[in-house]
């Protein structure tokens, strides 16, 4: 039983970038900017709603059957699922200080912000690091093709369509051209006719708008 993890490892790569971009335009934006805050604090929903279905569907569909074939490794499984947990606390702040600042645009809510935002950040690193050096490896030798695959199955069936197509965008931007091959090369045809035509496009607008200074 061999399963090729690499996928997971692009995703967290965009999960890495975001996590430290939202900090940083946040901390940008001029105290009373509402409809500034108000684009970065939905960008930040999208990657909130990302991070929450792959840590879901870690959590339902990973972790169960890796505990069921693992002996002394188990407390690797169970360390992230700990971690799982402090990241998740990380975004239960989150979730009170965004509408806070994007409400009035604050200065005092900013500061708030991005100081969640880097203590998130920072747990959320510890965890994927942990993730990718020890859980992966772990998962390609007992995991199989089908029970890999739904982990993506899960986020799609949990995720709003545009909002697939915004988070698709945000894994694919940094992937090498070998890995765009395979992340597009598993997508249904009719699929990636709909990224090429609808999200690509889609995707370059919402984040130029994001990322404006």
């Amino acid at each position: 039983m061999s399963v090729n993890t690499q996928d997971m490892e692009i995703v967290h790569r965009a999960f890495r970038r975001e996590s430290r971009l939202l900090k940083e335009l946040v901390a940008a934006v001029a105290p009373g900017d509402t409809a500034r805050a108000t684009v970065i604090a939905d960008h930040f929903r999208d990657y909130r709603l990302g991070l929450k279905n792959h840590h879901e569907g870690e959590d339902e569909l990973l972790w169960p059957p890796l505990l069921s074939r693992v002996d002394l490794e188990a407390d690797i499984v169970l360390r992230m699922q700990a971690q799982h947990e402090r990241v998740e606390a990380t975004l239960a702040r989150l979730d009170a200080a965004v509408p806070a600042w994007e409400a009035a645009a604050g200065a005092d809510e900013r500061d708030t912000l991005v100081a969640a935002l880097a203590d998130h950040r920072a747990v959320l690193l510890e965890h994927l690091e942990d993730e990718e050096a020890t859980l992966l490896p772990l998962a390609a030798e007992h995991i199989t093709e089908k029970e890999w695959a739904s982990l993506g199955e899960h986020l799609v069936a949990n995720t709003p369509k545009l909002t697939l197509l915004t988070l698709f965008g945000l894994v694919l931007e940094d992937a090498n051209p070998a890995e765009r091959v395979t992340l597009l090369g598993a997508l249904p045809a009719p699929v990636r006719a709909v990224w090429h035509v609808i999200g690509r496009p889609r995707y370059a607008r919402h984040i130029r708008r994001v990322r404006a200074a």
